[in-house]
């Protein structure tokens, strides 16, 4: 299946205006690219790249004052078959975790294990570890949390999201990350875009997604709380601990979005 990605972000800037975006489809998805996202910049403004700790793609621009486009457009060959889990599932021991693991065991900016760990092995602990203890997780956060975008803000951390119980993508995912983290399970954020291929009508509006990967079985797997479905063309764009890791853009200076869309849609 052939799967168009791409955005148009317009951001207004008060003056001149130092920004860090992270907008590029991630490299484990190259051997699927047919044309790369390169990001466009309008009015032309010089790019400069590199990667962070997590190995995401990062631009550095210097936004001029006024109205700046940011836009791209990526073809992706990708299966149109639903997600599929790996073999194994079984939970590792701390003690037997590759050290690349540990920091996702840690409290972060949105994920508090230190508020949550007693909630978290009050209702998992009898649970099987592994696999099935993140499903455990996973179906609670589905079933605790109301969806809707107007419950969306910018600082709403998972014990927050805990107590109201409502939230958007973002919020599902902090929950799920807090709690297996806080049952020794290493959980990393996870943000890009999802299709609505082989989903019933009717669609909302284009959006990033988020959802996250728990270490489990000898590998990094996939799980949705907000969706709790395998679904099909599903494509990342980054990684990190939580949300502050991979935000889209970082403005050092005053800035407004006044236009956000997203493409995701099988050609």
């Amino acid at each position: 299946m052939k799967l168009r990605v791409g955005y148009d972000l317009i951001y207004e800037c008060a003056q001149p205006t130092p920004m860090m975006l992270m907008l590029n489809t991630h490299f484990s998805r190259v051997q699927d690219v047919l044309v790369a996202d390169l990001l466009v910049v309008d009015p032309p403004t010089p790019i400069r790249q590199y990667r962070d700790g997590f190995g995401n793609l990062c631009s550095r621009i210097v936004a001029p004052q006024g109205r700046i486009l940011l836009s791209t457009t990526a073809l992706l060959d990708i299966s149109d078959q639903p997600e599929t889990r790996e073999p194994y599932g079984y939970q590792h021991p701390v003690e037997d975790l590759p050290d690349e693991c540990l920091t996702f065991l840690l409290g972060s900016r949105y994920c508090e294990t230190d508020l949550l760990s007693d909630v978290a092995w009050k209702l998992f602990e009898t649970s099987a570890p592994g696999r099935d203890r993140v499903q455990a997780i996973c179906d609670f956060v589905h079933g605790h949390i109301t969806f809707g975008y107007g419950y969306a803000r910018p600082t709403k951390t998972a014990w927050q999201v805990y107590q109201e119980r409502r939230g958007v993508c973002r919020d599902f995912a902090h929950l799920a990350v807090t709690l297996c983290r806080a049952m020794n399970i290493p959980a990393r954020y996870c943000t890009g875009y999802i299709s609505d291929v082989g989903t019933p009508p009717p669609y909302s509006t284009m959006d990033f997604a988020a959802w996250f990967e728990a270490y489990v079985g000898g590998c990094w797997q996939t799980f949705d709380p907000r969706n709790n479905v395998a679904r099909t063309g599903r494509v990342l764009m980054a990684r990190g601990r939580d949300a502050a890791d991979v935000a889209i853009s970082n403005a050092f200076g005053p800035t407004k979005l006044i236009q956000f869309d997203v493409r995701c849609e099988p050609e």
